[in-house]
This record gives C-alpha cells, structure tokens and sequence, in this order.
C-alpha cells in the first residue's frame, strides 16, 4: 500500500513542478521581453516593434504607437544597418506594472539621430504585464554625454 501512495505522491510533485516550468517569472520574461525589442531593431523590423508596444504607449513629445512604428520604419529605410548593445537592466516590478532602466548604445547611423560613430542613451521604460506577455507602455531616453 505504500507503493502506491508513494507514485501518487511523486505524481503530484512532478505535475506541480511541470506547472510552475508554464511561465517565467515575471522579472525573466520582461527581461525575455526587452531583449526581443533589442533583436527586433537590430533586425531592423518595425512590425515586431510594434508588436511588443502597447495600445497606450506614450513615448517622448507625444509620441504614441503608431508614431513609434514609423520611426522605426524611417529610420531602417535610411540606413542600411542599425546596432544596438543594452547595457545591465534595473528592473522595479510592483505587481503588473514595472519599470526598467539601462543604457543603450546605438551604431550604424549616418548623422541626425544616430550618428555613425555612435550615441550612448540613458533610457527608462514602462511596462505593463498583459496575460503572460509584458507590453511596453512609456519610453524616455536621453542622450548621455
């Protein structure tokens, strides 16, 4: 008899462990999260940008999503490769809202916003956990001299 209760047991255990491997902890998928933003300009695809950006966002000079999605796109048709190399994450997660700050260096450019030698950025996101995904809500950034 103790076999028995022994399997049901480990049973148990192995299902409540295969469970809580579903989903990330929230701090490891908004880090997931931030570095698909950074793969998704340095692969140059305004669409997956878009896609991790919230209905809401709200980015500097009243830049909303759609604003965003078209920077982007302008700014990969006028030039040819975009680097982008974050530095560490400060990550504040209060229940399903979190902010996360860092630096980022930009290259590739050819004047205006992102020169060819490059920029250092100090910028601070927004982020607002959807379901299981993060969404980003409010970006600044400013250059650091």
């Amino acid at each position: 008899m103790a076999r028995p209760a022994c399997r049901i047991a480990w049973s148990v255990v192995a299902c409540a462990l295969l469970g809580a491997c579903d989903a990330p902890p929230p701090e490891e998928a908004l880090r997931v999260a931030v570095s698909g933003l950074e793969t998704a300009v340095e692969a140059r695809d305004a669409g997956a940008i878009e896609d991790v950006l919230a209905e809401d966002f709200a980015g500097p000079d009243g830049m909303d999503r759609t604003a965003a999605r078209r920077m982007a796109a302008v700014t990969f048709l006028r030039q040819r490769e975009v680097g982008v190399a974050i530095g560490p994450l400060d990550v504040t997660i209060l229940d399903d809202h979190a902010t996360v700050r860092f630096t980022a260096a930009l290259t590739g450019g050819s004047g205006g916003w992102m020169p060819e030698s490059g920029s250092l950025y100090r910028v601070e996101t927004g982020w607002r956990r959807d379901g299981g995904d993060w969404l980003l809500t409010s970006a600044r950034w400013e250059r650091d001299l």
